[in-house]
């Protein structure tokens, strides 16, 4: 199989749960790359991730059926999903949070091009920040990839920068982000539009507003960031 219809396979058994492929390259001799599926060390990498929220009824429909006492529910259904494809198509699947953590942002920018927003979050042309990777396939042999294509880069381009100011507490600075700020915000009594509503900053970013999660999804991922206590 070519390299072109086995990345078009995996796109392919990926999108079933909402997925998509987000891009990969091989490893060179300057990398230290993991290990792939025999123990021996991968020679390329195919990133798994998101546009939007399109994963989010898949996901429902498992939690369903699972007890509620699953820890990190999204991470382990992605696992579960991306793991599925991976043993079908002989490679080895990782997680963004899997421990020791993988350079998975600059795995991204290397293979997709992006350059992070001043939220952090990798600006993408066409998602904007509603976008996310979610593991990668590491395999042990060189799979051709098409190189990504030089975008500009929205960020430079948005003069009034929105998502620096729609913060209450001014989370987002040049001098980076203020986590425990945002921390006692979002689980203070003038938190609640954050927890409901998603990121204040993010929400003002006017790209990619089409891709935009949800409010629910957005409410389900600030609560695994900032759980309520006590």
């Amino acid at each position: 199989m070519s390299a072109h219809h086995r990345i078009e396979a995996i796109a392919t058994a990926l999108s079933v749960d909402g997925l998509i492929f987000r891009g990969g390259f091989n490893f060179t001799s300057g990398d230290a790359p993991p290990t792939g599926l025999s123990g021996a060390p991968a020679k390329s990498v195919l990133l798994v991730g998101q546009a939007g929220a399109a994963p989010w009824p898949h996901f429902l429909r498992w939690r369903e059926k699972q007890p509620r006492t699953v820890a990190n529910p999204l991470d382990t259904w992605s696992r579960q999903v991306i793991g599925a494809v991976a043993e079908r198509f002989g490679a080895r699947t990782v997680s963004p949070s899997d421990k020791p953590y993988l350079p998975f942002q600059r795995w991204a920018m290397r293979a997709e091009g992006l350059k992070p927003s001043p939220l952090g979050i990798l600006m993408h042309p066409r998602y904007g920040l509603w976008h996310a990777y979610r593991g990668a396939l590491l395999f042990e042999d060189e799979i051709q990839v098409e190189a990504p294509q030089a975008e500009i880069h929205l960020c430079d381009a948005c003069v009034g920068k929105p998502c620096m100011k729609a913060c209450p507490v001014d989370a987002y600075s040049e001098d980076g982000f203020a986590y425990q700020s945002c921390l006692a915000h979002v689980r203070g009594v003038r938190g609640e539009a954050c927890r409901s509503g998603g990121c204040l900053d993010r929400n003002a970013c006017p790209y990619g507003t089409s891709y935009r999660y949800p409010a629910n999804v957005q409410a389900f991922h600030m609560a695994s960031f900032a759980p309520m206590v006590g």
